[in-house]
């Protein structure tokens, strides 16, 4: 499928200059009849402020980011939480520690599928500056579907050997149990839900940008 890449190119851009700064409302459906997942992406961290390709660093969240976690677990506060997922990273296991505050009898599971994107050589690098040596490799490697940079994963990759076994194995899972399921994951991983659970296209999914301190709900049937 063809893609806009000017598009593609304006949200990489516009996620440089504002991480964690989503454009649109998440979306928020809830019902009292069916089971409802909530997804939520971790909060600001030092590699988010650096504009560092994090990928699976253990960066840990900025006092801005602890915030915006408290934030988020208030939003959360009077949900029916029965299960939370998380992504092994720290990042992830400090904003979903801010939540679990008010739902401390629900049990956390650490999933390996839900990490995030490997950046290969990339890893522990600037942003900025591939932008300002190399911009047309910068939004390649950052937000193409297919071409994954030196040594790492292409967001194709992610989605087929990861995201989409868990989102299958997840959906079974809540329709046999009826439960409601919170997951805390990376920004990469979480567009990947997302365009399963909207059915987004592939353009639509690699030009989201995740707020912080914002939850998505969806209801399964």
């Amino acid at each position: 499928m063809a893609v806009d890449f000017d598009k593609i190119r304006q949200a990489a851009l516009a996620s440089l200059r504002h991480p964690g700064q989503g454009a649109k409302p998440l979306p928020k459906d809830e019902s009292r009849r069916w089971p409802t997942v909530y997804i939520f992406r971790h909060t600001q961290t030092y590699d988010n402020i650096r504009r560092i390709f994090s990928g699976r660093r253990n960066s840990r969240l900025t006092p801005t980011g602890i915030r915006q976690a408290k934030e988020l677990a208030k939003k959360l506060r009077d949900k029916k939480i029965d299960l939370m997922i998380i992504s092994p990273l720290i990042r992830c296991r400090q904003t979903a520690g801010e939540v679990l505050r008010y739902h401390s009898d629900v049990p956390l599971e650490e999933e390996n599928l839900l990490l995030e994107r490997d950046y290969g050589f990339l890893t522990g690098k600037s942003k900025l500056k591939l932008m300002r040596e190399s911009p047309e490799k910068a939004v390649l490697y950052r937000r193409s579907w297919d071409v994954p940079p030196p040594g790492g994963e292409s967001i194709k990759d992610v989605f087929e050997h990861r995201v989409y076994p868990f989102y299958r194995k997840l959906v079974d899972r809540i329709r046999k149990g009826g439960i409601n399921v919170s997951i805390c994951c990376t920004n990469n991983t979480m567009r990947l839900l997302r365009k399963l659970f909207e059915n987004l296209t592939i353009e639509e999914t690699l030009t989201l940008e995740n707020p912080f301190g914002d939850y998505a709900s969806y209801v399964v049937k």
